[in-house]
């Protein structure tokens, strides 16, 4: 394999049997991603991870589309409060060994007009937790997002993690919609610490496997050789069939590990889906 094999535990149970696929099927890395993490069992996941062999490589921090967590937010009181929770995250994560721990610079829609402000929030939010990140021995990885989310370019991106040299990104391939993920990574060089692997079909984010998209995925391994990228193929897609796609089942941890190994080595990538014909931004 180009690179280690990793996968995030989106929509996906953390037990036994996932962290046994995982092993099972050479998928040596997990990001974290919960919606909400107040009952979230830590303790048992580092035993997990520690009998299968898997390394608990980041843990993704929540957001919420209505806005309760938001470190650009206007309102003082929910940005105080975002990064009080993530705090938390940093403490609970690093303790098991997490030492990247990944946010979106924004949270749901919001006036166009706020977004010089939201700017200037996110990147005072960001010194602050890039700080706090450093003490434990973690980083900070801000995502490139979609739409007009902060963050929808690397220019932005750039921008965002320049108030900080300990500021890293991760790689959301299914995000930009204003230029071409190659471009992206070139961009951003070598403050790329991670990735989000998924297909989509330029016209909205789809978390689809690749291949089931528009993705040039050997101009983006090209891009990745260049910049020097050590980390992990880290794929975001869940084992559920998404609402834009007619897949004749569900993913496997089986079908992550041929899928790399058929983009790796440029072979044809083997498709069993079709996307839903007329997709619209919000399809």
């Amino acid at each position: 394999m180009k690179y280690e094999l990793g996968l995030s535990s989106c929509g996906k149970e953390l037990n036994e049997q996932l962290f046994s696929e995982y092993q099972r099927n050479g998928i040596t890395k997990m990001e974290i991603s919960e919606r909400y993490y107040e009952n979230f069992d830590y303790k048992e996941v580092a035993r997990l991870a520690q009998k299968y062999g898997v390394e608990l490589w980041s843990l993704h921090f929540p957001f919420y589309p209505e806005g309760t967590l938001d470190i650009s937010a206007t309102d003082a009181t929910v940005r105080n409060y975002t990064l009080e929770t993530y705090k938390e995250l940093i403490l609970q994560g690093s303790a098991i060994g997490i030492k990247i721990f990944i946010l979106h610079p924004s949270c749901g829609p919001f006036d166009q007009n706020e977004r010089e402000n939201k700017l200037l929030n996110a990147e005072q939010s960001l010194r602050i937790l890039a700080e706090f990140a450093d003490q434990y021995g973690a980083v900070i990885a801000v995502e490139d997002m979609c739409r007009v989310s902060l963050g929808n370019t690397s220019k932005e991106i750039l921008r965002l993690i320049s108030v900080d040299d300990r500021l890293k990104v991760c790689f959301d391939s299914n995000h930009l919609l204003q230029e071409e993920g190659d471009s992206f990574i070139l961009a951003v060089g070598d403050r790329l610490i991670t990735t989000h692997i998924s297909d989509y079909d330029f016209v909205n984010e789809r978390h689809w496997l690749p291949g089931e998209g528009k993705i040039d995925w050997k101009k983006i391994l090209s891009a990745l050789e260049k910049v020097g990228y050590t980390g992990p193929w880290l794929y975001e897609v869940e084992f559920a069939i998404p609402q834009t796609i007619l897949r004749d089942r569900e993913l496997t941890c089986e079908d992550f590990a041929r899928n790399a190994k058929e983009v790796f080595e440029g072979k044809e990538i083997t498709v069993f889906s079709r996307p839903k014909p007329n997709l619209g931004m919000w399809s």
